[in-house]
């Protein structure tokens, strides 16, 4: 969104490409899952009318619309992409299989993972830790507008004091927002480190990759 209510703001596309080139330029193989908040955002409360299941696929839809975004951003930066979706649509987007997915990524493609798993109840967190699961991916970088993960919120508390490394048993033990539980879970009945960092610095993605300490890291 952007500094936009809702929708895509042009400028912000072209930030979150230039983050992956530049990763994607190392040689590192790299899958992206996206949300589709800046879309749908309201449509779940319950004054829509609009009912959970009919919603969730609605913002299924909305994140496909992102990926198309993104593929057309990353595609005028130079970057080979795919669009794979976990819903049948074939005129826009690949439809998920493991194998193809993971040999497009050994071709040193761009793979952007939409439509979240396919199935209502579940979030982009799952789709992600899904997603990362199967393809045997070493790490999800999870990019937020905060710098890691606090003691509180740090928009709201100033007292709030950032992790740099955490367990899983502890991010549970503490109660600490850092994906849904489903999400989380996988993670951690997969052994898939989580890093969560600040999205908006243009140069965080590259330092992680570069292994630089950013953000907070789940072990």
């Amino acid at each position: 969104m952007g500094s936009k209510p809702f929708g895509i703001a042009p400028e912000m596309l072209r930030h979150y490409a230039l983050q992956i080139k530049s990763i994607r330029d190392l040689g590192v193989e790299v899958a992206v899952v996206i949300g589709g908040g800046n879309i749908f955002r309201g449509l779940q409360a319950e004054s829509s009318g609009i009912e959970r299941v009919q919603g969730d696929y609605m913002g299924m839809l909305a994140t496909v619309i992102n990926g198309m975004a993104l593929q057309s951003a990353l595609e005028k930066e130079g970057v080979y992409t795919r669009l794979i979706s976990a819903i049948e649509m074939k005129q826009i987007a690949e439809t998920y299989i493991r194998r193809r997915a993971i040999r497009h990524l050994e071709k040193g493609r761009v793979v952007i993972f939409s439509a979240g798993t396919g199935s209502p109840y579940f979030t982009t967190d799952s789709a992600a830790a899904l997603r990362a699961s199967e393809i045997d991916a070493d790490v999800i970088l999870k990019g937020t507008r905060v710098d890691g993960i606090y003691t509180a919120d740090p928009e709201k508390d100033p007292q709030a004091s950032r992790f740099e490394v955490l367990s899983f048993s502890k991010v549970i033990k503490l109660g600490l927002n850092v994906m849904d539980m489903t999400a989380f879970t996988l993670c951690k009945e997969n052994n898939i480190p989580i890093i969560v960092f600040d999205i908006s610095n243009p140069e965080n993605l590259l330092r992680i990759v570069k292994g630089e300490k950013v953000g907070t890291l789940v072990e």
